[in-house]
């Protein structure tokens, strides 16, 4: 449950100055659990669930990430207790942007102030009664089934994403466009489904690194830096100010309204080409400014990632190179633009974003029960199976965000009327699934589409000013460039 019971005195010493501080953060090699400072630095190379997760969330609160992503994060508390610094945590501690890109937060935001306490050592919450019952034997055992389902599926998948490529290359007659763009943005939004739930499971194979990165096959995200903000920032503090996934659009959105389709659509073009990989090289650059053991413990635990990352930017660079030689370059751009939008809106659709945060304030204090309240379930065809793919794995998306460690879409439904049964004697209604096509996706359209550009609003501009402006045409002159650098990418 959320922890306010600091003494006041103690609140006013340890505040930091309003507005970021000067300079880079100031404490390296310290983590914060409830309340406590450690320093988890010889863990990193250690931790079952991967090098990643551990190196990335230095300078952090990972209370409620202890506490979502572990079936047993009280046991957790004990095992790192042999790394702690035996003194209570301070703000000098935290890094005041979670190490993360200022533009994603609000002006002002404080990692210190603003992410979300709670604790996780009620054992009457919701998420203690849903974790008692999953350690049924039968219920265990048929998740574990799931699990191996959903890894065939996926595997077919694959087998079918190159197949599709194959033939359109081979003969246009075996694959005729419509049928080409369909097939593509379903395997890609599938795949990408697939990558969602393997940046949730644990990292520590070679294989379990390189799979993450499926998750970039839809053109939208860098699964090697989303995984972050996405697993380590989103799931544990949904619709919070922490939450950067609310934010992803927030460069879009500086684009006037006329111009955003195809500003946009040149800018993930740019990303698509060369943008992900000089933020890639970044990333490497960085790592070595770091230090390997820093961030991953190792070389070889650094390894997966950067193969699998790299490969897959290699991969779709050679599927477009490969189409234009063969003179069906348009073909490619179609799927690629259709594929792209889809997904950018799936990003966004489970979830009310639309909604400013303080309009969407929980009064719980149970973590568990906040996850369903800000959660919604996806349809697309109607068939939960189906629509996992479809969805990219957010057809049980509520199960998700209350069990965020489960490694598939497919156990996820298998748990759904447990959390459902567990929920309502916590009062929390258990909603309909929303429809993608005639639910979420108008409302983003006026959302993302159809605003007035921020500067516009800021300034109270009309229609012709917001598009004509001076201001405006250099927004989307940069906004094109910087996808082609990188900047921007999610």
């Amino acid at each position: 449950m959320t922890t306010s019971d600091r003494p006041a005195t103690e609140e006013q010493e340890f505040r930091r100055p309003p507005g970021p501080p000067p300079g880079p953060p100031p404490v390296s090699n310290v983590w914060v659990y409830n309340g406590k400072a450690y320093d988890l630095s010889e863990w990193i190379s250690k931790h079952p669930g991967g090098e990643f997760f551990i190196g990335r969330t230095k300078n952090r609160d990972i209370t409620s990430i202890i506490g979502s992503y572990h079936k047993d994060p009280e046991r957790i508390g004990r095992m790192i207790e042999r790394y702690a610094l035996d003194r209570q945590a301070i703000p000098e501690d935290i890094h005041p942007k979670a190490n993360a890109p200022d533009f994603l937060f609000k002006e002002g935001f404080d990692s210190w102030r603003d992410t979300p306490k709670y604790r996780f050592d009620d054992k009457n919450d919701l998420l203690h009664k849903v974790k008692a019952r999953l350690k049924e034997p039968e219920l265990a055992a048929r998740l574990r089934r799931m699990d191996t389902l959903f890894n065939v599926v996926v595997a077919v998948l694959a087998v079918l994403y190159f197949a599709v490529q194959g033939l359109r290359l081979a003969d246009t007659a075996w694959m005729p466009l419509p049928l080409f763009v369909f097939a593509m943005v379903v395997l890609r939004s599938s795949l990408a489904g697939f990558g969602h739930y393997a940046i949730h499971r644990a990292q520590k194979t070679q294989w379990s690194k390189i799979a993450v990165n499926a998750f970039d096959l839809n053109y939208v995200a860098l699964a090697f830096v989303t995984a972050d903000g996405h697993a380590l920032l989103h799931h544990p503090h949904t619709q919070s100010e922490v939450d950067i996934k609310k934010n992803v659009f927030t460069m879009m959105m500086q684009v006037p309204r006329l111009y955003r389709i195809p500003v946009h659509t040149m800018h993930k073009f740019g990303h698509t080409v060369t943008g992900m990989l000089i933020r890639l090289l970044d990333v490497c650059r960085l790592v070595r400014q770091v230090g390997v053991r820093d961030m991953y413990g190792t070389r070889r635990g650094a390894l997966g990632h950067f193969v699998g990352s790299f490969g897959v930017r290699f991969l779709l660079i050679a599927e477009l190179v490969a189409f234009t030689l063969a003179g069906d370059f348009w073909a490619w751009a179609l799927q690629f633009v259709v594929t792209m939008w889809i997904s950018t809106f799936l990003v966004v659709a489970s979830h009310d974003f639309e909604v400013d945060t303080e309009d969407l304030h929980s009064d719980t204090e149970d973590w568990g029960v906040n996850q369903l309240e800000q959660a919604y379930d996806l349809t697309v065809v109607g068939n939960r199976w189906v629509d996992c793919f479809l969805s990219a794995g957010l057809s049980s998306h509520r199960v998700h965000h209350v069990l965020p460690y489960q490694r598939s879409g497919f156990a996820n439904i298998a748990t759904e009327d447990v959390v459902r049964e567990e929920a309502e004697k916590f009062g929390v209604e258990w909603l309909p699934a929303k429809s993608f096509l005639t639910d979420r996706f108008p409302k983003q359209i006026q959302t993302y589409l159809l605003s007035p550009s921020r500067e516009a609003e800021e300034n109270k501009w009309g229609f012709v000013r917001e598009h004509l402006s001076p201001s405006a045409l250099r927004t989307c002159a940069t906004y094109t460039v910087q996808g082609f650098t990188g900047i921007g990418t999610v």
